[in-house]
C-alpha cells in the first residue's frame, strides 16, 4: 500500500479518535455541571433554568458521543467487524445505554421543575432535589467504568 494512503487513513482515524474525545469531554463537563447544580443548598428560580438547559445540551453531548463511537466503528481502522465482535465495546455500549436511561428521571425532574418555576415560581421539593442528584451521582459513578473498558480494548485485553 502507498505511503501515501496510509497518511489518510492515519489522518482518518486520528480525527475519529479526537472527535470522540471531544465528545466525551463535553458530555463529562455537562453531567458534572449537572451534579454541582443540583444541591438543595444552591436551589433556585435561575438554578432550576439552568439545570434544564444544561440537561438538553448533556443529552446533545450524549448523542455526539454515541455518533463519532459509531463513526469509529464504521469507518476506523479497525473496521465495523473488529469492533462489534468485542466483548468490551458491548460492556461499553450497555454501560452508555444503563447511563442514558437513568438519565431519563432526572431529564423529567428538571423539565417539571423549570415548567413549576416557570408557572408560579415555586422550587423543587428538598426531597426531589436530592432524589435528582442520586441519579445524577450514578451516572457519573457509572460513566467512570468506560475509559476503564476503553483502555482495556484499545491495549487488546479480552479482544478477540
Amino acid at each position: 500500500m502507498p505511503r501515501r494512503h496510509h497518511v489518510a487513513l492515519d489522518m482518518l482515524e486520528s480525527l475519529l479518535a479526537y472527535a470522540h474525545i471531544v465528545a466525551i469531554l463535553s458530555l463529562v463537563v455537562f453531567l458534572t455541571s449537572e451534579a454541582a447544580l443540583c444541591r438543595t443548598e444552591w436551589m433556585n428560580a435561575a438554578v432550576v433554568r439552568r439545570l434544564a438547559k444544561i440537561d438538553f445540551v448533556y443529552m446533545l453531548t450524549a448523542l455526539a458521543v454515541l455518533a463519532t463511537g459509531l463513526a469509529r466503528t464504521v469507518w476506523g481502522i479497525k473496521g465495523f467487524g473488529w469492533y462489534w465482535s468485542q466483548p468490551l465495546l458491548h460492556l461499553k455500549f450497555t454501560l452508555f445505554v444503563v447511563i442514558g436511561l437513568l438519565s431519563i428521571k432526572p431529564t423529567l425532574m428538571f423539565a417539571r421543575w423549570r415548567k413549576t418555576v416557570d408557572a408560579n415560581g415555586t422550587l423543587p421539593p428538598e426531597s426531589e432535589v436530592k432524589q435528582a442528584r442520586k441519579w445524577v451521582m450514578i451516572e457519573a459513578h457509572l460513566l467512570i467504568l468506560i475509559p476503564l473498558a476503553a483502555t482495556m480494548l484499545a491495549r487488546g485485553i479480552w479482544t478477540r
